[in-house]
């Protein structure tokens, strides 16, 4: 099995073990990685990724979460391998665009390694996004694609007493109507991988992300070592991967 350590004996958090599991074949290959994290926000997977010596850039709209990721990239020795640029996941090529037209040291535009996660759900246009992310990936680099699993937010809202919301989510509709803000989008595998295809990559199997872990929370006084290990026996095997929080699927560019 590989290693889920995403940096230096670090275990990862039950709820992203399967990310780093589905990860670890590419990061932990030798050769140091020009990495693209958009909607990073404060390095909970670029800090580590630069401690295991990749170089990383950062992606995030907001100024405070870039302030986060340099302190805590600083605090752990690798500042010089963390670059955070502020813009808009769907806007992705004229951030990269104006950071190199004033210096910025990004390596031709072309990443080994583009993480996407959380992202597809708030973006205008998913469909367009992925198809920009897709474009600043080398052929044969891999991009890894983490999004909020329509199934589980239905399961997740049934169980904590909000049948109404759950029935709302079923049908792909906003579970509360008339908020100022806009509902997050949320995913099947299907639609997720046929992001995938049409954005003309190649993709993996498709994971579920914390099947367990958030229905647990941190008040179940389960051991978090058993839980990490749960997750990683059920992160890809129907149906309970089905009803995860989350889905993750690694596509790679022809």
């Amino acid at each position: 099995m590989p290693s889920t350590e995403p940096a230096t004996g670090a275990q990862p958090p039950a709820r992203t073990v399967a990310i780093w599991a589905a990860l670890s074949p590419v990061i932990e290959a030798g050769a140091p990685l020009r990495v693209l994290d958009v909607g990073g926000g404060s390095g909970m997977f670029a800090v580590p990724l630069a401690q295991l010596g990749h170089d990383v850039t950062v992606i995030d709209p907001s100024a405070d979460a870039l302030a986060t990721l340099h302190r805590r990239a600083d605090a752990v020795g690798v500042g010089m391998r963390v670059r955070g640029l502020q813009g808009d996941g769907d806007r992705m090529h004229a951030v990269l665009e104006g950071a190199a037209a004033t210096g910025g040291a990004v390596p031709g535009r072309q990443f080994d390694l583009v993480l996407c996660h959380s992202v597809l759900e708030v973006v205008d246009d998913p469909v367009s996004t992925l198809r920009e992310i897709a474009g600043v990936l080398r052929p044969g680099g891999q991009l890894s694609i983490a999004t909020a699993n329509r199934a589980g937010a239905v399961l997740a809202r049934a169980v904590s007493g909000h049948p109404r919301e759950a029935r709302a989510l079923l049908a792909d509709q906003d579970p509360a109507p008339g908020r100022a803000r806009p509902a997050r989008r949320r995913f099947g595998p299907p639609e997720l991988l046929d992001l995938v295809t049409g954005a003309g990559l190649l993709p993996g199997e498709w994971r579920g992300v914390s099947v367990v872990a958030d229905l647990l929370g941190a008040s179940s006084g389960a051991d978090p070592t058993a839980i990490r290990d749960l997750e990683l026996a059920l992160a890809g095997s129907s149906p309970y991967r089905d009803v995860a929080t989350g889905l993750h699927v690694l596509a790679t560019r022809p």
